[in-house]
């Protein structure tokens, strides 16, 4: 996750939050599973139906299924599917163990170089915002997701 200002004027800065696409492509992964209902699918199929790297998507499944998001079938007639039903994923937990650093600056991090860390307010006012952001997403999981389901499956080509 990173963070990105922009100076409108000169009196307002516009926060940007941005996950990186490792989480991006996890939630993608997850939720074309979902849509599948327990189906194998293979990762060339995610990546088609998204129009994303295979090679990309192969290390976010990785993980996904070291974390039993996952279950991983191997050999002729394998495949993936979601290790958990969908109202058991939540989507905070999910971004909190797919995103490397949800440190948003750098005086999140022990050891920090900026001068004014002692007294200076933005790092607390961060990490608020921080929580806040995890606790909408600890208030949905995958199945909330799910309600145009038919309408994902057209677009991603599954019905």
């Amino acid at each position: 996750m990173y963070l990105k200002y922009i100076l409108k004027d000169a009196k307002q800065i516009h926060l940007f939050m941005r996950l990186t696409r490792f989480t991006d492509y996890s939630l993608r992964v997850l939720t074309y599973l979902a849509l599948r209902d327990g189906e194998l699918t293979t990762i060339q199929e995610i990546s088609d139906a998204y129009g994303v790297s295979k090679n990309h998507l192969m290390k976010v499944v990785n993980l996904l299924t070291r974390l039993n998001y996952v279950i991983a079938q191997r050999g002729p007639g394998g495949g993936l599917r979601l290790g958990r039903r969908p109202a058991d994923i939540s989507l905070g937990t999910v971004i909190r163990e797919t995103e490397e650093d949800l440190a948003l600056v750098e005086c999140f991090e022990d050891e920090t170089r900026c001068v004014i860390t002692p007294a200076c307010r933005i790092k607390n006012v961060l990490s608020e915002a921080l929580g806040a952001f995890l606790t909408v997403l600890d208030s949905y999981t995958l199945q909330d997701m799910l309600t145009e389901s038919e309408q994902l499956k057209v677009l991603l080509k599954t019905a």
